[in-house]
C-alpha cells in the first residue's frame, strides 16, 4: 500500500487522496469497503427513484387506457381500472414519493453520516484512499494515460 511520504511528490497522488501519517492498512481497508457499500447503496437510491418515475408514469398512462378501453365499449372494466387501480398507493398509505422521502431522510442520510463520520475520525475527512492507493499500485509511472494526476 502507501507509506505516506507523497505528500510533495508531484508524481504521486494529490495531499487529499494520501494517507495521513498513523492511519494503518486495515484502517484505509475498512474505509474502503464502507465507501464502497455507500456506493452500493448509492445504485441502490437510483433505482428507488427508477421505482417511484416509472410507477409515476405507468399511472398517469392509465388515464389513456381507461379512456381507450371506455372508447373501445369496455366502459364497466374503465370504472374497475380507474376506481380500483388510478391513484393507487404502491404500499400500505404510501405512494412512492413517501418512499423516497423515507428512504433519503433516515437510512441514506444515517449511512451518509456515518460515512463521514468515519472518514473524518480515522483519515481527517479524505476520500477513496483504497482506491488511491490501488491507483499507484496499479499505473505504471512515466507512462502516457498512467499519470497520478490532470
Amino acid at each position: 500500500m502507501n507509506d505516506g511520504n507523497n505528500h510533495g511528490d508531484a508524481t504521486g497522488p494529490d495531499a487529499e487522496h494520501t494517507r495521513p501519517a498513523g492511519v494503518s492498512d486495515r484502517t484505509v481497508e475498512a474505509l474502503g469497503k464502507l465507501s464502497e457499500a455507500l456506493e452500493t447503496v448509492e445504485r441502490a437510491r437510483g433505482r428507488l427513484y427508477d421505482l417511484h418515475q416509472l410507477i409515476g408514469h405507468a399511472d398517469l398512462m392509465l388515464d389513456d387506457a381507461v379512456d381507450l378501453l371506455r372508447a373501445a365499449g369496455h366502459g364497466e372494466l374503465a370504472d374497475r381500472v380507474s376506481r380500483e387501480l388510478v391513484g393507487r398507493n404502491v404500499i400500505a398509505g404510501r405512494w412512492t414519493f413517501q418512499l423516497v422521502e423515507e428512504f433519503d431522510d433516515g437510512y441514506y442520510a444515517l449511512f451518509k453520516d456515518l460515512d463521514r463520520q468515519a472518514r473524518e475520525q480515522l483519515a481527517g475527512g479524505l476520500r477513496h484512499l483504497f482506491e488511491a492507493e490501488m491507483k499507484e499500485q496499479r499505473r505504471t509511472h512515466g507512462r502516457p494515460g498512467h499519470e497520478a494526476r490532470p
